[in-house]
Order: structure tokens, then C-alpha cells, then sequence
């Protein structure tokens, strides 16, 4: 979450993972007219995202304050409180400071043109929308370190695969000589026939391929790491490397 407030106008933005871009705005009600410029102001430092913008404003000019009391709500307000106390037989505690509370009953009446705030309003958006994408600069090199670490892991762990798989064909070759003598006994069999179903096994249980795809896969990840919108391009790829490593 980020804030920044600039002459009165205070704004927090937060973000999650989307794979859109979707801006949920939460500002004045007088700012409503500016609300296409300040999603074009985010858009502008925020390609894609669940983004949540909260912008409350207050006027710090001198003599700035006229506050003005909307009576059709707070009179609309106390009727539905009244109702309320009927239906449910309740007894009716509404006061004056609760109605008052209610929105849009007190409305700052200084506000008349909100085209001279949209300056501010847009630097303030745009400070937010700065400090935001620097955290999450900090944040994404955190990630990325982390990331290429496990890769190495990956790669290591490759390697160690690829020195282990020419010595299962050898120790199934063992394994099932083993068997078959102890259930033939004195028997002779056929030694063809064993090397046979040994070299069927060996080509069957070959990973080659796999292993060289895999270690693609790993070079590519760290090109693709640094680059801007990777997101959808390393989604793929880590379903290839699930393919190579399952299969």
C-alpha cells in the first residue's frame, strides 16, 4: 500500500496479481468527472493488476470552508430510521451526530469546479502511483534472486540426473538376471532373450531428450527473468518444465 498527499489531496494504492488490468476507484464524490483521468494517469505506470485507489480530499486554502447541509437526505435519513423502529418494534436511538455521519448529508459546498483541482489530483495519483512501482521494483529483484537460486538448484539437480541415468539400464540388467536365476534355478535360459528385454528397457527408459530439453528450459527462464511482461511467457515455460520433469 502506498499514500501520498499533496495540498489536501491524500490517496493509498494497493495492488494484487491479475491477469488484466482492473482499477477499482474510491474517491469523492465531486471527483466523480475525473475519474477517466485518473485511471489513464494509473494505466500510465500500471499495465495490469488488481489495483484499489482511494483518494479523500480536503480543502486547505484560507477561507476554503462552507459547509452546506443536505436536508432532503438527513430528512430521508430519519424517515427510514423511523420505519425502521416501527417495523421491528425497536426503539428509534437516531440522533442528530448519526445522521450528520450518514453520507453526503454534510457536503463541503467549496468544491464548485473540480477542473481546478484535476492538477493536483493527478500529481497526487501519479506520486502514488511512483512510490508504488518502486517497492514493487524492490520487491520483483527480491523475487527474481529468489528464483534463479532455485533454478540453480534445478540445474544442479539436472546434472546429477544426467550422470545417474546410464547406470539404471546396468543395474536393471543386474536386477532381473538376479531374478530370473533365482526362479529358474539350475535352469539354463536364454541369454539373448535377456539382452533383449535389457536394451527394450534401456531405450524405453532413455531421457536424453528430456534432460536436454529441460536444460533449454533453464537458460531460457533466465533470459526471460529480466524481461519486461514475463509473466505469461513464464507461465508457459513452467509448464514445459513440468512435462519434462513428469515425463
Amino acid at each position: 500500500r502506498v499514500c501520498e498527499m499533496y495540498f489536501g489531496t491524500y490517496s493509498q494504492i494497493k495492488t494484487v496479481n491479475n491477469r488484466n488490468f482492473d482499477l477499482n476507484c474510491k474517491i469523492p464524490r465531486a471527483f466523480i468527472a475525473l475519474e477517466d483521468t485518473i485511471r489513464k494517469t494509473v494505466q500510465n505506470y500500471v499495465k495490469r493488476g488488481r489495483i484499489d485507489l482511494f483518494v479523500n480530499f480536503s480543502d486547505v486554502r484560507e477561507n476554503s470552508s462552507n459547509i452546506e447541509v443536505n436536508l432532503e437526505k438527513a430528512v430521508s435519513y430519519y424517515s427510514a430510521s423511523k420505519l425502521l423502529s416501527e417495523k421491528l418494534q425497536l426503539e428509534n436511538d437516531c440522533s442528530i451526530s448519526m445522521i450528520m455521519r450518514a453520507p453526503d448529508v454534510i457536503v463541503d459546498g467549496a468544491v464548485q469546479d473540480v477542473a481546478e483541482f484535476k492538477d493536483i489530483l493527478q500529481t497526487t495519483v501519479e506520486n502514488a502511483c511512483v512510490k508504488l512501482n518502486e517497492m514493487r521494483k524492490v520487491e520483483g529483484e527480491k523475487l527474481v534472486a529468489d528464483l534463479l537460486e532455485r533454478m540453480n538448484t534445478i540445474s544442479s539437480l539436472a546434472d546429477k540426473i544426467a550422470t545417474r541415468a546410464p547406470l539404471v539400464a546396468s543395474e536393471y540388467k543386474t536386477k532381473l538376471k538376479a531374478r530370473i536365476e533365482e526362479a529358474l534355478k539350475d535352469v539354463k535360459y536364454d541369454e539373448t532373450r535377456l539382452l533383449n528385454e535389457v536394451a527394450f528397457f534401456t531405450d524405453k527408459a532413455n531421457i536424453d531428450e528430456e534432460l536436454t530439453r529441460l536444460k533449454s528450459h533453464i537458460s531460457q527462464f533466465s533470459q526471460i527473468i529480466v524481461m519486461d511482461g514475463m509473466g505469461k511467457k513464464l507461465d508457459f515455460l513452467m509448464q514445459e518444465f513440468n512435462r519434462e520433469t513428469n515425463t
